[in-house]
This record gives C-alpha cells, sequence and structure tokens, in this order.
C-alpha cells in the first residue's frame, strides 16, 4: 500500500512540474510576441494607417464589374478590447469604422452590402457607425447601401441601418427597438442586511450619481431622463427622417418580426442573402455585381495573440452604467 501511494506522489509531482512547464512555455511565448508587435509599431509606415486603412480583399461572389464591399455588423457594438491570455482581442467598433473608411476611399467601390445580427449597443459607437456611412456616400452620390438584417437588427444597430437605402430583412429577423436605455442596480437594501455601506468622497452632491449603496435621488433619476430623453430624441428623429415616418407612435422601443416590420415601414423587404445581392444589382442599374471582403494579413505572432487561447472573465456586467440603443429583454 505505502508503495501505491509514493507512486502516485511520484506522478503528481510529475504533473504539477509538466504544468509550471507549460505555463512557463506559454509565458514566454507571450513575452516573444509582445517584444516583437513591441518592435514592429516602432517600425513605421509609409501613410496613416488611419486614415487609409489597407486590407487584403477576397472575392465573396458574383461575376459583375459593379464593385461590392461586404461588412458585418454583429454582436453588441462596444467600444474595447476584451483581454485574453496574451494580447487583447480586436475593437469591433474600430475594425468596422477602418472596413467603412477604406471602402470610402477606394472609387473603384460603388456600395456596401452591411450584413446586420445585432441588438445595438453603446450610443455613440452606434452613431459613429452611421455617420461612417452616411460620410461613404457623400464622397460619391451614386453609391448606395444595402442593409441585410439576418437574425437581428435591434436599436444601436437599426440606428446605423438608417444610412442604408434599402432594408431587407430574413423571414424569421427581429427589427427594431428604437430607444435608449440606462441600467444599473441598487444594493441599499442588500448592503444594510450584511452591513455594508458606502464611503466616498465627492466634489459635489451630483458627482455620486447612482451610488449603488444609497437610496436612489429621486432628482438625479430626473437629470438622468432627461439626458436619455434627448438622445432618444436624435434617434427618432434619424429613423423619421430616414423612414419618412409621419409621427413617432411605433418609436417606443417595441421590437417587429420581420413580417411586422415591412408593414410598418422599418424595412424594404424581405428575403435571403441572393435577394439582397439581387436588389442591391438592380438598384445600382447593372446585371451583376461583384462583392469582396476585407481582411488583414497577420504574421505568426499576430496569429498565435488571436487563437484560441483561455479568455479572461468577463466582468461587462459589473462595469458602470452607461447609455445604450441595445435590446435587452
Amino acid at each position: 500500500m505505502a508503495g501505491n501511494g509514493s507512486k502516485i506522489g511520484c506522478w503528481m509531482a510529475v504533473g504539477i512540474m509538466a504544468l509550471l512547464l507549460f505555463g512557463s512555455f506559454l509565458t514566454n511565448i507571450g513575452l516573444t510576441a509582445a517584444l516583437f508587435s513591441g518592435s514592429a509599431a516602432h517600425g513605421g509606415n509609409d501613410y496613416p494607417v488611419d486614415a487609409e486603412p489597407s486590407y487584403d480583399e477576397t472575392w465573396s461572389h458574383g461575376y459583375g464589374d459593379t464593385k461590392v464591399v461586404r461588412i458585418d455588423l454583429a454582436g453588441v457594438i462596444l467600444r474595447g478590447r476584451r483581454e485574453r491570455l496574451f494580447g487583447y482581442e480586436p475593437d469591433m467598433v474600430e475594425n468596422i469604422l477602418g472596413e467603412i473608411r477604406a471602402a470610402t476611399i477606394d472609387p473603384e467601390v460603388k456600395a456596401i452590402l452591411l450584413e446586420v445580427d445585432s441588438p445595438g449597443g453603446a450610443v455613440t459607437p452606434s452613431d459613429e457607425i452611421y455617420a461612417a456611412l452616411e460620410r461613404f456616400k457623400t464622397e460619391d452620390e451614386e453609391r448606395m447601401i444595402m442593409v441585410f438584417v439576418r437574425g437581428l437588427g435591434a436599436s444601436g444597430a437599426y440606428y446605423a441601418a438608417m444610412a442604408g437605402d434599402y432594408i431587407m430583412a430574413e423571414p424569421t429577423a427581429i427589427v427594431g427597438s428604437v430607444g435608449v436605455i440606462m441600467q444599473t442596480l441598487n444594493l441599499k437594501g442588500l448592503g444594510d442586511k450584511m452591513g455594508l455601506s458606502s464611503v466616498t468622497i465627492a466634489s459635489g452632491e451630483n458627482k455620486d450619481m447612482l451610488n449603488p449603496f444609497e437610496e436612489v435621488n429621486p432628482q438625479h433619476v430626473a437629470m438622468l431622463q432627461e439626458l436619455v430623453d434627448g438622445m432618444q430624441d436624435r434617434f427618432a428623429s434619424i429613423v423619421e427622417n430616414s423612414r419618412g415616418f409621419e409621427n413617432r407612435d411605433l418609436l417606443d422601443g417595441r421590437v417587429f418580426n420581420a413580417p411586422q416590420a415591412l408593414e410598418h415601414n422599418f424595412i424594404d423587404g424581405i428575403g435571403y442573402l441572393e435577394d439582397a445581392i439581387d436588389q442591391l444589382a438592380f438598384l445600382l442599374d447593372v446585371e451583376e455585381i461583384y462583392l469582396v471582403r476585407y481582411s488583414k494579413s497577420r504574421g505568426f505572432f499576430d496569429t498565435l495573440m488571436l487563437s484560441r487561447l483561455p479568455q479572461l472573465p468577463d466582468l461587462s456586467a459589473m462595469a458602470s452604467p452607461r447609455f445604450l440603443h441595445q435590446w435587452k429583454p
């Protein structure tokens, strides 16, 4: 029995050593990647990479002569790069804005096919995407934007879609949710039961707004409601102008399925990707279009940094309250 115990202990020690060695290996790889990426950052560029972003182009669809760029608007619209074990995930908003900018400065691009599957997100990034799409069209009055909604085109995603000349949704898509939301938790009751209290040093009576361990102040709620109403007024105005609504009766945060959205003029058609492509060719007055996707060339270390390594815990739910154009059922 003692011999078996010593063998088990030996194997456990070997396992622990193996884990430590593997961890050391990963750490060294991460440090090496950071070193190389840092060196590359100081190498300089021949052009301003933000003003003139460059992408590899992959031929995606069609055989025509009219060039169209496919751009995805998928997931929650938030700025910021989520940390991985080594490095960060790319900032989705910066990626989208970069692709729109690349299409804008390319005189051969005649249209953007914006493929949407998003519940919306933060107010400012949603507005930035909308403004970038509008800028794409102002560079050339003959350009067009086709918005194709797959599963979900709500709130901030619908805000961005207002730059579209035509909105087509799949038959099972959900559309709408024109509105602004701000949420937080109040833990005053729980804190009292657990003996927890807030110690805050602030410069004014409104600086500590929405402190979760204090009673909700009606004056603070009124101030924030005024901000929300102002943001909603801008959102609703953009929808009114884009969709030609005569009033705001339906712009109260509700969502619609595709047939309802079509009936109420929130979209222009129902169909699948092929239908959206055919409709875009018709709007451009050409027989056929060809579509490309953008992608970035990455070296070995860049690919390693973006590989499926373990992610750090997502603590975004604990972040400070923020104003959102987001459908949060």
